[in-house]
């Protein structure tokens, strides 16, 4: 029988399309928006439930732990995203593609409030992997379903392409939404009055506040619901009693193997870059660039003056207060430039992710599969070398410039995958297929270059000046590989049939 979520309906009309659209679109920005927390909140989060402190108060050995937990917490994560979300591509196509998107969503949803209201690092190593779960799970339900709502061949790509490029507005959200939290929490009062867990650091709550806000999507979407059909070409055949049972093993058969392969590769690929390198830069590289650099090294000669300033001014003066209140700002300086260097450097990030999307939107119009894939892979195998190898020294806006650049054509691979698969798995596997290239290759095999960099690669570069630039030189080395091993790729990737096959 059709699946109870919703009835199954004939075309869409006008009003439903509209309602689709806007679901899926909801549903790909908050995407983006859950997962994207962690590299503008991580540092905050992690000093506090490690050390009680924050980062700029943190030792070096303290601080390099931090660095080492930003990257594993990447990974584990994803790892977990990637093992359930495999689960839940199978679940997709025996349960139904709006009823696990629901599902997804809330657990996505819940998620990060609970992770608010950590108190020891385990939980919030917990409550980011059920995030991770309920994004890695949605993502795939969701393509999968617009895939099949739009029966139209040109119809159908162009709205999978331009609601994806909602998903880098998540990206932009977050960072805008992380700046202003930071901002207001440096007024008392100005943000509202929680009771969070006994022990927690009021000068460091903008990351507990960030983390709140992921329940926003949930209340959107669930009101929408309601009103937008199952996908009718599952619905039909799961009532007709046509609709194969989903096997992992099929998408190893000889008609499949080679596309479940390459596309497994091109996912680990695309995530390998985004988690070896972009997603480092806010959360390792962006306290290494130099102009934070020189106002850490002359953060204590400023201190030093504010408190000798202040112990010239008298008890209970309108001078001692100014003093005092100068003491505090020269403390906080440095702490407060790395974190909005990190906002500033993730806007870049994401507003290029945003152009990537855009442009592949566009771009599907015009070109074949595989050219268009070579577009946006060819500038990346020097791009990404050139960035964290020499611009990372240089002017920030160049820099910056170059990370636009970094986030589009990765970013823009996203979307093209993403777009991809429903065209060349059949029906009974598409949730399945989709789930296992996006999950097992980009969740659990891709995001390890988050902790390949960390743990790994970037101590192997003694002759770099600080662990930020260390950092960056193994992104230079990750990103550059696994976009020459994309290219590569390119070549096997089957091209689409001309209509999907059931």
């Amino acid at each position: 029988m059709a699946s109870p979520s919703a009835p199954v309906v004939g075309p869409l009309s006008p009003i439903t399309r509209v309602l689709v659209l806007a679901v899926a679109s909801i549903g790909f920005l908050f995407d983006t928006y859950e997962l994207l927390m962690f590299p503008v909140i991580g540092s905050d989060a992690l000093s506090e439930l490690l050390f009680r402190r924050g980062f700029a108060e943190l030792s070096q050995p303290e601080q390099a732990q931090v660095r080492l937990w930003s990257g594993r917490m990447l990974w584990i994560a994803a790892l977990a995203g990637g093992i359930f979300g495999l689960l839940g591509g199978w679940l997709i196509d025996r349960l139904g593609r709006k009823t696990i998107m629901i599902a997804s969503i809330l657990a996505y949803s819940v998620s990060p409030v609970a992770a608010a209201f950590s108190t020891e690092l385990w939980q919030l190593v917990l409550f980011r992997s059920t995030t991770f779960i309920g994004v890695c799970v949605e993502l795939v339900a969701a393509v999968t379903w617009l895939a099949e709502l739009f029966e139209d061949k040109r119809t159908r790509e162009q709205a999978i392409a331009w609601t994806l490029a909602t998903a880098s507005l998540g990206g932009i959200l977050v960072t805008e939404v992380y700046n202003l939290i930071l901002e207001a929490s440096k007024t008392p009062g100005t943000l509202p009055d929680i009771s969070w867990p006994v022990g927690h650091d009021p000068a460091n709550v903008a990351w507990r506040f960030t983390l709140l806000t992921g329940l926003i999507p949930g209340a959107l979407i669930l009101v929408l619901l309601p009103f937008v059909p199952e996908s009718r070409v599952w619905a039909e055949k799961k009532r007709a009693g046509t609709l194969r049972r989903p096997k992992f093993s099929e998408l190893f058969a000889p008609e499949l193997r080679r596309t479940t392969i390459v596309t497994t590769l091109l996912s680990a690929c695309g995530y390998a870059a985004a988690f070896g390198a972009l997603q480092l830069t806010p959360l390792q590289i962006a306290p290494g660039l130099p102009d934070i650099v020189a106002k850490q090294q002359a953060a204590p000669g400023l201190v030093k003056e504010a408190a000798a300033k202040l112990a010239a001014t008298k008890e209970g003066t309108p001078e001692r207060a100014a003093a005092e209140k100068g003491l505090a700002q020269a403390k906080l300086a440095v702490p407060q430039a790395i974190k909005e260097r990190r906002g500033n450097i993730q806007r870049w990030q994401e507003l290029g992710g945003l152009t990537g999307r855009i442009a592949l939107a566009v771009l599907l119009m015009f070109l074949p599969s595989r050219l268009l894939l070579r577009v946006f892979l060819i500038p990346g195998i020097v791009l990404f070398p050139l960035t964290y190898l020499n611009l990372v020294t240089g002017e920030y806006a160049i820099f910056a410039t170059a990370i636009f650049f970094c986030g589009l054509l990765t970013v823009a691979q996203f979307s093209f995958i993403s777009e991809f698969l429903p065209k060349v798995f059949p029906v009974h596997l598409r949730g399945t297929g989709g789930s296992f290239a996006t999950n097992v290759g980009g969740r659990m095999f891709g995001t390890m270059a988050a902790t390949l960099n960390t743990e790994f690669l970037s101590p192997m570069f003694t002759g770099a000046a600080s662990d930020a630039l260390r950092v960056a030189t193994a992104a230079a080395v990750i990103g550059g590989t696994v976009y020459l091993l994309a290219f590569v790729l390119s070549f096997f990737l089957p091209e689409p049939k001309v209509e999907d096959k059931a």
